[in-house]
């Protein structure tokens, strides 16, 4: 078992204002989270309250600056590590909007990302590697012909988002940390998406759902389910949680908390 915890984590941004001046904005405001593999946890809350900003500032994005707390994988804190850095100890982030790379093709970039996390005694060879992804491939309803193409290039939302599961499913993470994965999603390739995450449910997988919708959640059922305001969670529970937050809004959930959290400026 694999262990990912977010320790009282406060994190800030550099806020443009006017064009002239740069001042630190806080964002997160003292996050706690533990993630063990075996379990999906999500996180629901409105715009702007930080959830974008906690999953970026797990995978190390620069821009985001930790100013307190920590954040440790197996005991080993991440902080000071790069983006690739942190991959390659095992966590993953399927981003709300994935980049396209002209010149590399998903199996290049999907063999290239395993043998990151391998031995040089121990690479995945093209045999093994062609067999793990035509099984990936038919989970997915995904064609050869996109896994050879350049990464993500001309590829739909909804295709960028499928060969985002379809590398987590290659690469097999300890942790995937999943931002928005429905967005513009229809109703059918939300259950493909789905099916994909569900495939890798098991005691070395964990994962970190963020999403607005209950939508999703349907089709994902999470063990535990944890809601952001003001830059902290606020409230943990298990997937009832997501469901009552579909039929009553964040407000309600707010007032009945005793939260001094202006929504109007999370949106």
């Amino acid at each position: 078992m694999s262990v990912l915890e977010i320790k009282d984590l406060h994190v800030s941004v550099n806020e443009d204002e006017q064009g002239n001046e740069v001042k630190q904005k806080e964002i997160l405001k003292g996050v706690n989270l533990k993630l063990d593999t075996g379990k999906i946890h999500a996180i629901m809350g409105p715009n702007g309250t930080g959830k974008s900003t906690l999953s970026e500032t797990i995978m190390g994005n620069p821009s985001y600056h930790v100013t307190k707390g920590d954040i440790l994988l197996d005991g080993e804190s991440l902080l000071g590590l790069p983006v690739d850095e942190r991959a390659r100890k095992g966590l993953f982030l399927a981003m709300q909007y994935p980049a396209e790379i002209l010149g590399v093709t998903n199996v290049e970039f999907m063999r290239a990302a395993i043998n990151s996390r391998r031995s040089e005694d121990d690479q995945i060879s093209v045999i093994d590697f062609m067999k793990k992804l035509d099984e990936k491939l038919d989970i997915l309803n995904m064609s050869q012909e996109m896994a050879d193409r350049y990464l993500n290039e001309g590829f739909s939302g909804g295709e960028k988002k499928r060969n985002e599961i379809l590398q987590m499913m290659m690469i097999e993470p300890k942790f995937a940390i999943l931002d928005e994965i429905d967005s513009g999603l229809d109703i059918d390739a939300l259950k493909v998406v789905a099916k994909g995450v569900n495939s890798m449910r098991g005691d070395n997988f964990g994962s970190l759902i963020i999403t607005h919708y209950q939508r999703l959640l349907n089709y994902i059922v999470p063990d535990v389910v944890h809601v952001m305001m003001g830059g902290k969670i606020v409230k943990t529970g298990g997937p009832e949680l997501a469901k009552k937050l579909e039929d009553e809004g964040y407000a309600n959930l707010r007032d009945e908390l005793g939260l001094d959290i202006d929504l109007t400026d999370e949106n």
